[in-house]
């Protein structure tokens, strides 16, 4: 037989769409792949996460009315993800449909409820096993945290499955690929069976789905792997052969397709959250402040990489401060990415604001606050363009300025999307380098790489006039944030004590502003989001 993971990129609370898809991915499934059966990824007619869109009360009728026209419009067997209220309980199901019969239903067993999942809020757990017979075959149904716990491939395989076939909707972060296969080994280990893994695709709010389906035999090696970052049908054949013993023990075979790692994974991440925001929400395209720096540059080639050039614009708005070479290098930026460019000098914007502020300000010295008047007014110039052209103004914030709040409300932080919010400054540098090797050439000029970085809100000032080198800055956020080491701990780690409480005490008292900042793709363990909940009131001191 064949098995056919329909890794789909699905739009949440879109059931109409989402079952439209479905058909026409079985379809094409048959047509084209001879399947025998296809598999859809965990709450596919709903897309991941549906969140409190589960508990609208007509999405039950809605979910109904889409599992009777895949009744009527599907003709080859299904294993899809669909909620389901079963008893009076809310259940995340994985439904072996097919055609002329009554679905078999899996309720999912073990529910996360950690970092980005909520899903106790919504479910209510499964306790039993669901086996179902394909073409000769018994396969073990399971849905993707189940996969991560020993129980529920235990009692699938004591059920007398022969193959294992988990659903996933598994959010993309580094590593994240290598720790699947390990769990996918430790599984086929523990029940000597091979499992079939299907993941969904797509960008979702903050979070990135990578496909990068695969198929493990029941050594736990990978014998087929789907590609990532898109939609794809991964065939998998199965066939019983007998083994030494003169049992029947199922085999797999298909293409094994590479799967990108380090900066070239990140940066696909980064070009689907993009594509998806944009086209999913209904905007015509997207827009950036272009300063001349490294954040902005990545930010924008991301843009063109995910939307095209001719649906993307940049906007340069130099003040007094603003170096020459800056002016340089966005344009040349601009020119190299064929994007429409524009400059807006903010000079006349700032003075009428300085104007009507005389008196309030009467007193007092220059400083700080004038500083963020200046990425206010270009914050203000952004939206305005957006609300005229109906596009999406992108952030470009990366994660070392916004753990410690080296970014500006309603400011340089205005805006729908923020690029870079999960993306350390050291990884900014590396996936800059990465897009020119990929380029060939210094599609992002060298110049823009190798300058300090600079707001460029008074006369020569560096980032690391007031901020450790950005190694050292990182390496703490990420045992302070990613890790969740305290103060001390940090310290204990090598690091300088005054340095270590001075950043721990800016992420703590900056929760204010990342609570108001634009939502971002989250790409590494832990992001600012979903992902990590602080209060922002609250009397908790650093320390040991």
């Amino acid at each position: 037989m064949r098995i056919v993971l329909a890794q789909g990129n699905f739009l949440v609370g879109d059931i109409e769409a989402n079952t439209a898809k479905i058909i026409t991915f079985c379809r094409e499934a048959v047509a084209r792949l001879d399947a025998t059966l296809v598999v859809f990824p965990e709450l596919a007619l709903t897309g991941y996460p549906p969140e409190d869109l589960l508990l609208r009360p007509s999405l039950n009728s809605r979910i109904q009315d889409a599992l009777t026209a895949l009744a009527v419009d599907v003709t080859v067997p299904v294993v899809l993800g669909y909620p389901a209220i079963r008893n009076g309980r809310r259940v995340n199901v994985a439904g072996y449909l097919r055609p002329g019969c009554s679905p078999q239903e899996y309720f999912k067993q073990c529910l996360p409820n950690y970092r980005v999942f909520d899903e106790v809020r919504y479910f209510h757990a499964g306790d039993s096993a669901c086996v179902i017979e394909c073409d000769g075959i018994k396969l073990g149904l399971t849905i993707c945290e189940d996969i991560w716990h020993a129980e529920p491939a235990r009692m699938a395989a004591q059920a007398g499955a022969q193959l294992l076939v988990n659903l996933n909707a598994s959010p993309y972060r580094r590593d994240k690929h290598a720790e699947r296969i390990e769990q996918l080994a430790t599984r086929a280990a523990d029940t000597g069976l091979p499992i079939l893994y299907c993941n969904m695709v797509g960008g979702q709010d903050e979070l990135v789905f990578d496909g990068a389906s695969m198929a493990v035999n029941a050594q736990g090696e990978v014998v087929v792997q789907g590609c990532s970052f898109n939609e794809a049908l991964v065939p998998v054949d199965v066939a019983l052969t007998p083994n030494g013993a003169g049992e029947q023990v199922v085999q797999l075979r298909g293409e094994r397709l590479p799967v990108p790692e380090n900066e070239e994974a990140v940066y696909q991440a980064l070009v689907l959250a993009v594509r998806d925001y944009v086209s999913k929400n209904g905007f015509s395209g997207a827009l950036l402040g272009l300063s001349g720096g490294i954040d902005s540059a990545l930010t924008l080639a991301i843009a063109v990489d995910a939307l095209g050039a001719e649906k993307v614009e940049a906007v340069m708005m130099p003040y007094r401060y603003t170096a020459a070479m800056s002016l340089e290098d966005a344009e040349a930026e601009a020119r190299n990415l064929n994007v429409a460019y524009r400059v807006l000098p903010i000079a006349p914007a700032f003075e009428g604001f300085m104007e009507t502020l005389t008196d309030a300000f009467a007193g007092t010295e220059t400083g700080v606050t004038e500083q963020n008047l200046q990425a206010r007014c270009r914050g203000t110039l952004l939206m305005a363009l957006s609300n005229k052209m109906g596009s999406l103004v992108l952030t470009t914030g990366n994660k070392s300025e916004v753990a410690v709040g080296y970014s500006t409300l309603y400011g340089d932080m205005a805006g729908g999307f923020d690029v870079l919010k999960d993306v350390p400054k050291t990884w900014v540098y590396r996936l800059c380098v990465y897009r020119n090797q990929a380029a060939g050439y210094a599609l992002i000029p060298q110049r823009v790489i190798d300058r300090p970085p600079s707001a460029e809100l008074a006369p020569d000032q560096v980032d690391q006039d007031s901020l450790p080198d950005y190694d050292e800055l990182d390496a703490i956020l990420e045992l302070y944030v990613e890790q969740d080491y305290s103060a001390e701990a940090v310290i204990r780690a090598g690091f300088n004590r005054e340095t270590v409480y001075r950043i721990v005490r800016l992420v703590d008292r900056n929760e204010y502003k990342r609570r108001q900042a634009a939502v971002g793709p989250r790409v590494s363990r832990r992001a600012f989001g979903k992902d990590r909940r602080y209060p922002i009131t609250n009397g908790w001191r650093p320390g040991d």
